[in-house]
This record gives structure tokens, C-alpha cells and sequence, in this order.
């Protein structure tokens, strides 16, 4: 059948969420508050597989990242030096009208509260000057409210990872390059949330800081650096790559974890920021963007898609502004550049000597130090080569878990119309989760509840694969209805318990060859019969 129409299609997914327990508002019972949102039973579980999935992908399968789990609310200094006390913020309009407030930015897309099916720019109300309203969340720690006790809850997980990088460094046991990664709450104060979960003033990150040699480092112990030669992944990570590689080496393996959780390549779309859209430190950033319903539409009515990661190449920025802010150092020791650069000769230590020189007084007069100052400090951090020394450069991958999560949902959602032979049709709820990610891995069915020898081996298939995977018992209704419950709930298989499984029972023991159950597929509805002994292993096959 036709698929729906975007708004149409949004509309049943945010229907289907709320009755099947995957999303509720936050604190619906008083009316929601805007911005926030619950997980029910099968979007916890939506959302702690994907976690799970990233977490074993960039932490348990790589022997170069190292985990971390930090406060929510930290010291505010920390915001000082990264720059979001200053800078974090939205340019914000009022309509003094219907009395709205929006991004200034997005006045084509907002609804406007007096008009709900009118745009703001419909809304002919005299608007305000765009003024800046900073996106974070301020708090106060300690018994007294003032100036001295305001905190912040942060607004990205990021910060963490960088004032923690030396204890990790040192504790860890690892060396450059390598990474830290962090899956936790972050809290923007959004002007104007939107699209669902897609925009919301809670959510979660999972993020990666990897940390890797600047290319002058690289260079001065590899003889050159390595650039990206054609498209597709560069392979496994080599000593003589540069920053360029390493940021298009995790670019495609932020694509391969979202191929490897269901998300088609021809469902992503892999975007270069161009060098206005650049964060002042960044040396590239590519957004990998999905194609949600609600994005919008280039020329050819093509959806553009939105961003579920960011990964950038943040040069030595970060580790740079708390080495200043802190007063810590922030700069690492490796030996082998020491002994590299005595082996090189003057010519080229004068050349790698300037290169890093620039670089690092073109940052320090960036952030505001003055022209004298910031020679004389690019001049003892250029001179630290000699002695092995310098501050790592990071490529940040930067995941929303919260849009990830929708979407799957949108990915996953299909509907099929089936005709009984009466003439009556249907149209039922399918949701194609991989069978990785998926909330319900599988569910076990006894063809009826009131034969107790089906529902006795049946709770016994269920306590052995429930150890194993989160599975689910149903005898409520027909076979042919739980069936369609469990594909609307994206359950990938169903084992049912039937009277041809009670073949291979004598005398409540199993006899002979026949103790089969039906192993269903939820993609195409196949049945095939499976020994119960092999269940477990056939599912635990496709389901990690």
C-alpha cells in the first residue's frame, strides 16, 4: 500500500508510542510539560539496547577507548572555559501580539500559539529585536542562593571527558591515540522544542573524545602524514595518520554502527559542514543526518534529513581553554616523539617548530589573549617538542540517543492490509526493528491457555530464554491476534508451544526426536520448526 503522507505518518508514530508504551508526555496527568518526555516499558528497552549497542561497539570491542560516567552538574568553571556562559545561547523573538516566544531562526516553522495551524510569519503581530537567551538550565548548590553557589546542568556531556582526561590517561593505562567514551542526561533550555522527542529539553548523549598526535607529532616520528585517498572507510587506524583520516576513519564507522541497528545508508545522509557553518575551533565537521518525516524538503521534494551525530575535528581547543582556565596541565609526554625529534635534522625541526607555533598562537589570540602574550606562550609550547610534549588534538563523535531513537521508530514503522476471506480487510502495525535493538526480543506463546501440559512447557521455553534476552509471555486471545501485538511491538520472533511439540512427551518426559516448537518471523510471518535445545542458540545468533 502507499506509504502515508509525512505529517500523516508522524502523527500515527506519536499515536502508536503512546498506546504501545514506547513515549508518554512527562507529567501528562497535569497537563505535560513542554520539552520532556517518559520512556514506557518498550522504549526503556528500545533505549537501553541502542545504548548497549553503542557502548559494546566503542568501548567493549576496542582495546584504544576507555569508559566514563560523570555528574550531571559540575563545577561552573568549567562552562566558563568551554565557553557556554558566554556564548550557549539562542537568538530568541517575542510576538508582543499573541505573546509567543521563538527563535528567531526558525520563525518559518513555529507554530503560532493563538493559531496552532498558522506559521509565526502569519502571525502579524509586532515582534521584538532577537536577543540572547542562554540555553542552560541554572541552579544553585549549597543551603544559600547567590551569586557564589549558581551551577549549571550541563548541556552536553563533553566537558566531563575533557577536565577528567588526565585521570583517565593516567589511570586507564592508555596512551595517544585514544578515546573516552560517555552515554548521559544533558538538559538545553530550548526556546522553542519541537518534533516530537526529535527537539527536547532532556536528553542523552552518547559521546566519544578521541584523543590523536596533532600532525606535526605525527610527521616528526612518521617521516609524513597520511591523507584520505578516495571514498569508502581508510581501513584499520595506522601510526601515520593525520587528522584528516582519523576524522574520515570515524565517520564511517559512526555509519557502520547505524547500518549495523537497522538504519538503510540510503536512509542517512552524510553532510559537510561548509566553513561558515564551522565552530571557530573545528577543523571539519560532518553531520550524519536522517531522514525523519518531518524534514524538510530540498527542490526536487527529496527530504533533506536531520542530525542524529555530529563529528567533529576539534583541533587542541578544548584540552587548550582548561589548561588555561584550570591552570592545569593539559599536555601529555610521549617518547617516542623525544627520541624521533632528535633524529630529525634542523631544517625540518625549524619547519614542524613553526607549523605548531602558528597554530598554537593563532588559538591563543582567538580566545583573547593578547598578541605579545600568546607569541610568548606559542613559543614554550612549540619548544615542548623537544622534550615529547604537546596537548592532543580530539575528533568528537557526538550521537543524540533520544533522536536515535525516533528514529528507529520511523524507520521501523510499516503497515500492511490483509483481507480475510470473508472480503473484510485490515490494516495492522508492523515495527521491523533489527533484531539487535530490538525492545522485545522475542515472545513465547502456548497455543491455549487452558491446556495445562502447553502452558507448563511453555513457562519452562520462557525461564530459559528470559536468562538470555528480554523475552515476553503471552496467552491472552488467538495465536493470530498475539502474533499481531508483537509485531506491532516490533518483536523480531515468536516461539509458540503447540499440541506437535506435546508429540515428543511420555509421561511429562521428553521421548524421541519430536520436541519441536514454531519458531515464527515477525519480517514475512515464516514459521519453520525448531528442537527446543536449539532455540536459544538460533536466537542468541540473531539477536546480538
Amino acid at each position: 500500500m502507499a506509504e502515508p503522507k509525512s505529517n500523516e505518518l508522524m502523527e500515527k508514530i506519536v499515536s502508536l508510542c503512546k498506546r504501545r508504551g514506547f513515549i508518554y508526555q512527562s507529567s501528562e496527568i497535569y497537563g505535560g510539560i513542554n520539552g520532556f518526555w517518559d520512556y514506557g516499558p518498550l522504549g526503556a528497552e528500545l533505549k537501553r539496547h541502542v545504548k548497549d549497542a553503542w557502548w559494546k561497539t566503542m568501548v567493549r570491542l576496542r582495546d584504544d577507548v576507555a569508559g566514563l560516567e560523570a555528574t550531571i552538574i559540575m563545577s561552573p568553571k568549567i562552562w566558563q572555559a568551554s565557553g557556554h556562559v558566554d556564548t550557549f545561547s539562542d537568538p530568541m523573538i517575542d510576538c508582543k501580539t499573541c505573546k509567543g516566544r521563538f527563535r528567531a531562526d526558525q520563525t518559518d516553522e513555529i507554530p503560532c500559539p493563538q493559531k496552532p495551524s498558522k506559521c509565526v510569519n502569519e502571525c502579524h503581530g509586532e515582534k521584538t529585536e532577537p536577543r540572547a537567551f542562554n540555553l542552560m538550565f541554572q541552579t544553585y548548590v549549597g543551603p544559600v542562593q547567590d551569586d557564589s553557589s549558581v551551577a549549571y546542568l550541563r548541556p552536553e556531556t563533553a566537558q566531563a571527558i575533557f577536565a577528567q582526561f588526565k585521570n583517565v590517561l593516567e589511570t586507564s593505562r592508555q596512551r595517544v591515540p585514544f578515546g573516552i567514551a560517555q552515554i548521559g542526561k544533558a538538559f538545553r533550555n530550548e526556546v522553542t522544542p519541537r518534533n516530537y522527542t526529535f527537539r527536547s529539553r532532556e536528553f542523552e548523549q552518547m559521546e566519544l573524545e578521541f584523543f590523536i598526535r596533532p600532525d606535526e607529532v605525527v610527521e616528526a616520528i612518521c617521516g609524513g602524514v597520511a591523507k584520505p585517498e578516495g571514498d569508502g572507510h581508510p581501513g584499520d587506524p595506522q601510526p601515520n595518520w593525520g587528522w584528516q583520516l582519523w576524522h574520515k576513519y570515524w565517520v564511517e564507522e559512526r555509519i557502520r554502527f547505524y547500518e549495523g541497528i537497522g538504519l538503510p545508508r540510503n536512509t542517512l545522509v552524510e553532510y559537510w559542514q561548509t566553513r561558515q557553518e564551522l565552530a571557530h575551533y573545528a577543523r571539519a565537521t560532518v553531520d550524519i543526518l536522517y531522514k525523519f518525516p518531518f524534514s524538510k524538503r530540498d527542490e526536487k521534494g527529496e527530504l533533506k534529513g536531520e542530525e542524529l551525530e555530529g563529528i567533529a575535528a576539534r583541533s587542541d581547543f578544548d584540552l587548550s581553554q582548561h589548561e588555561r582556565f584550570s591552570g592545569k596541565p593539559m599536555g601529555v609526554f610521549d617518547e617516542e616523539l623525544r627520541v624521533a625529534w632528535k633524529n630529525l635534522d634542523q631544517a625540518k625541526q625549524d619547519e614542524l617548530w613553526k607549523r605548531y607555533y602558528e597554530a598554537r598562537k593563532g588559538y591563543l589570540e582567538r580566545s583573547g589573549v593578547d598578541a605579545e602574550q600568546a607569541s610568548k606562550d606559542a613559543t614554550e609550547d612549540a619548544d615542548g617538542l623537544a622534550r615529547g610534549q604537546y596537548i592532543p588534538h580530539v575528533i568528537e563523535p557526538s550521537a543524540g540517543v533520544d533522536r536515535l531513537i525516533l528514529a528507529l521508530i520511523a524507520d521501523a514503522y510499516s503497515e500492511v492490509t490483509e483481507t480475510d476471506p470473508k472480503g473484510k480487510s485490515e490494516t495492522r502495525v508492523i515495527l521491523k526493528f533489527h533484531p539487535r535493538v530490538a525492545p522485545i526480543k522475542v515472545a513465547v506463546l502456548p497455543l491455549l491457555k487452558n491446556k495445562p501440559e502447553l502452558v507448563a512447557k511453555a513457562m519452562q521455553v520462557f525461564n530459559t530464554l528470559r536468562r538470555e534476552m528480554n523475552a515476553y509471555y503471552d496467552d491472552g486471545g488467538s495465536i493470530g491476534r498475539r502474533y499481531a501485538r508483537q509485531d506491532e511491538a516490533g518483536t523480531p520472533f515468536c516461539v509458540t508451544i503447540d499440541f506437535e511439540t506435546l508429540e515428543g512427551m511420555k509421561d511429562g518426559e521428553w521421548a524421541g526426536q519430536t520436541d519441536t516448537v514454531t519458531l515464527r518471523h515477525r519480517d514475512g510471518g515464516r514459521q519453520e520448526r525448531v528442537k527446543i535445545s536449539e532455540v536459544l542458540p538460533v536466537l542468541l545468533e540473531r539477536v546480538r
